[in-house]
């Protein structure tokens, strides 16, 4: 239950329900826990906290999320089959059940086993997981949408005839005993005069400098900020940091973090009827001495946000590093701020609205003080900053994203996204001020019914709502069940030269796209490279011995690009790109 991710992982209640009488084969570990629902608070209350912490990325009580619906699950299963199922799923599937064997080979993916948990853990979280009766599905008439897609990209993946060489470069330090090892998640070289200085961030907290392949910790999130949770993992921690344009004068720094929920008042709260698992938190640092080892800095807070679910945050912030001082747009902060899971939470105005900020690109004057709480700015020039409506958030720079991973700037001048998908399809898009990328209307380039068990994506229909712009590449859970945003190349490898390089992050295969075909309006053809470690041919998969990969993309001098899995921490330097 550990969801590392979210689309692509089987929901171990739905094996639940197809799996039935195969309980010989699972771990009895769980007949020695308790066999009945607690009705106390306080362990209900213990099973809502294991609920988010373990569950909330897949399943939700109001509809079917990644995974199924769970409201009613206790009464369509006994105790101790949820309880050993829970524990051990992994042998219900090899036990050899064709209707969980049939799941397990549409899913690719298996839930891993929790022995952790013990009678009591189960307790609270079944207890929990009981308190939610199941309820009549609202009706709704699917007799207009036609067929449901079931294979949204036939055409599949096909190699591109290059190998792409890779050396080791260095190994990152582990933040955990377990896998993942390590959460690198970005890297950003400063300029200055007296050298450039390289920086990667692990999301458990830690700033690193890098200076000849050592890794020295210039911030810990952990220290400065009390509140601080990196917990359940997903993209929860330390999310992302901006060097401000101005850094080396003016010491200016920009973060995201999350805290724990209620850590302080929100700017962007919601009912009081609605949960908030987690908060997230802009925040400027004022750093004393820019050249220093070791930052020491005065944190000042932007803004903070109230999330319904732990998934789908802010996974990047960013200034147009194409921009000279005196330009405008020089300055100002570009914010991918994912939905919070308010729609598979089953709140879905809580994002794609001109109210709401989440499942949006923001942009902000993080020196300006106009906006709402006073904290920073609101450009004259984004689409919806001079409506009149006090309603309306001039903050959003484009809407309708469930969670933009990475975000890129091409040579050529256009804004590239990374779009997470949710059962179906995995994105690229571009990005542009105003539009509305669909979600969660969309996915890809397929309408989604987004009700309960009638879920499902459709053919766009013959007269498409005109507001909704489309990726320019997608590819579907065929092929990769996340995408790991990466970057147009500009090194000094020439076979590369043009293409955007990405990947998957689950099943660690790097794909990549002529830029110049990404247009709006059309779809390009994605291809895969071969990969060679140091003299070895294999896949990323294979090199870390995992089923997840949880593949990352990374920027060094000179445009250097660097690949790596978090699952390890071994990070990979793109040396060369031959022919096969």
């Amino acid at each position: 239950m550990n969801f590392q991710k979210s689309n692509f992982l089987p929901s171990f209640f739905s094996w639940v329900i197809v799996a039935a009488g195969l309980l010989s084969n699972v771990s009895t570990y769980a007949q020695k826990s308790v066999k009945t629902y607690s009705a106390d608070k306080q362990v209900i209350d213990k099973g809502d906290a294991l609920f988010q912490k373990n569950c909330a990325e897949c399943h939700n009580f109001r509809q079917r999320g990644i995974g199924p619906g769970l409201a009613g699950i206790t009464a369509g299963a006994t105790y101790a089959y949820l309880s050993k199922f829970i524990i051990n799923s992994q042998a219900v599937i090899k036990s050899g059940n064709k209707r969980a064997t049939a799941l397990f080979a549409e899913y690719k993916v298996s839930m891993p086993a929790h022995p952790q948990f013990t009678p009591a853990d189960l307790n609270a979280l079944l207890s929990f997981i009981n308190t939610h009766k199941k309820v009549a599905e609202a009706a709704q008439s699917i007799a207009n949408l036609g067929q449901k897609v079931t294979d949204p990209i036939p055409t599949k993946i096909a190699k591109g005839g290059l190998i792409l060489k890779l050396e080791e470069w260095a190994t990152a330090p582990a933040t955990s005993a377990k896998n993942p090892l390590t959460r690198i998640n970005q890297t950003f070289v400063l300029k200055t005069d007296k050298g450039n200085r390289m920086f990667m961030l692990d999301l458990r907290g830690k700033l690193y400098e890098v200076k000849n392949k050592q890794f020295n910790v210039v911030m810990d999130m952990a220290k400065e900020k009390p509140n601080f949770i990196n917990e359940p993992g997903l993209g929860t921690g330390w999310g992302a940091f901006a060097f401000h344009p101005d850094f080396l004068k003016n010491g200016l720094l920009y973060t995201t973090h999350t805290e724990k929920k209620n850590s302080a008042p929100a700017d962007f709260a919601y009912a009081d009827s609605i949960p908030v698992a987690l908060q997230w938190i802009v925040s400027e640092w004022k750093v004393k001495d820019p050249t220093a080892a070791v930052f020491e800095a005065v944190p000042r807070e932007l803004l903070r946000l109230d999330n319904p679910s732990v998934m789908h945050g802010m996974q990047q912030i960013i200034f147009d590093p194409t921009l000279k001082p005196g330009t405008p747009g020089y300055g100002l902060l570009y914010i991918d701020l994912g939905d919070g899971g308010s729609a598979e939470t089953g709140y879905p105005w809580l994002c794609n609205g001109s109210t709401e900020p989440r499942g949006s690109i923001l942009r902000i004057d993080p020196i300006g003080r106009n906006s709402r709480n006073g904290k920073y700015g609101i450009p004259a020039g984004n689409p919806w900053a001079k409506t009149g409506d006090p309603n309306i958030l001039g903050e959003v720079y484009a809407r309708g994203f469930r969670n933009p991973n990475k975000i890129t700037w091409a040579p050529d001048g256009k804004v590239l996204i990374a779009e997470i998908g949710f059962n179906s399809v995995e994105e690229i898009n571009i990005l542009k001020p105003g539009f509305n990328y669909g979600w969660p209307a969309r996915e890809g380039t397929f309408l989604l019914n987004f009700n309960g068990k009638k879920s499902g994506i459709y053919n766009l229909p013959a007269n498409d709502d005109p507001r909704y712009t489309y990726p320019v590449a997608e590819y579907d859970h065929d092929e990769g069940n996340s995408i790991s945003g990466g970057f147009v190349y500009m090194g000094d490898i020439p076979t590369l030269k043009g293409k955007y390089i990405f990947g998957d992050i689950v099943k660690g295969r790097v794909f990549y796209v002529e830029n110049s075909d990404l247009k709006l309006g059309r779809q390009s053809v994605i291809k895969e490279f071969d990969l060679q470690f140091g003299n070895q041919k294999s896949t990323f998969v294979g090199m870390v011995k995992n089923k997840k990969a949880d593949l990352r993309f990374g920027l060094g001098e000179n445009d250097v690009l660097y690949i790596w899995a978090k699952t390890d921490g071994r990070i990979w330097e793109v040396k060369d790109c031959v022919h096969n």
